[in-house]
């Protein structure tokens, strides 16, 4: 497994990061995923062998969640 932290531009409520942890915690290949509103930073966990696809599909779950939310760091 493999760590990712980046950084969500443009969150605008707790509500809105809870929503977006609970999407991308339903990911399969996906674990430990966590969207701090406060400092605006997602940490997950991911297989290293899936790693280009699984961050696709989270940059998909965030931009259909949140579509004004930019995605940094990864």
């Amino acid at each position: 497994m493999k760590n990712y932290k980046c950084y969500l531009k443009g969150l605008d409520c707790a509500n809105c990061a809870a929503q977006l942890e609970n999407a991308i915690q339903k990911i399969d290949g996906i674990e430990n995923a966590s969207v701090s509103f406060m400092t605006g930073k997602l940490v997950f966990d991911c297989n290293e062998e899936q790693e280009k696809d699984l961050i696709k599909k989270v940059k998909k779950a965030i931009r259909k969640e949140e579509p004004d939310v930019e995605v940094e760091g990864i």
